[in-house]
């Protein structure tokens, strides 16, 4: 990949799922705007998946999301436990989790340059092994 599409945090899949979540007017209307694909992580799609967790209905449209070609998932494997462990210990004092570091990594290994996220104090401090901020999507939340 070479900076093409944009990588999806948690917030975006919770919101567009959740019509009562207060992101989610804006998070489905962002999905219109971007042009995909869409990337993510199974350590995103876990934590989304614990966040729906009180509406056994919201996880199946989560799961139902990621069978089907809008999201594609991106594989971990033992080979990128350095890199998200580097970031981890990188951003120690902003306390990033595990899933955003999973997804810092991704954008670093597939040179993809944006991220979809309502996570905009996280991400706006990250910058790549080249001092390159991620472009964060919307805009403005």
């Amino acid at each position: 990949m070479s900076g093409k599409g944009v990588l999806v945090d948690t917030g975006p899949l919770v919101a567009i799922i959740r019509k009562r979540d207060q992101y989610h007017a804006a998070c489905v209307a962002e999905a219109k705007l971007i042009q995909g694909p869409f990337y993510t992580c199974w350590p995103v799609v876990t934590e989304a998946a614990y966040l729906l967790s009180d509406g056994p209905s919201e996880v199946q449209r989560l799961l139902a999301r990621v069978r089907t070609s809008w999201l594609r998932l991106l594989q971990l494997d033992a080979d990128d436990m350095q890199g998200v462990a580097d970031i981890l210990d990188r951003y120690a004092d902003q306390r990033f989790d595990f899933a955003d570091a999973a997804l810092m990594h991704l954008a670093e290994r597939e040179s993809i340059g944006a991220v979809f996220t309502t996570d905009r104090r996280h991400f706006s401090i990250y910058r790549t092994k080249s001092k390159k901020p991620l472009v964060i999507r919307p805009t403005t939340l």
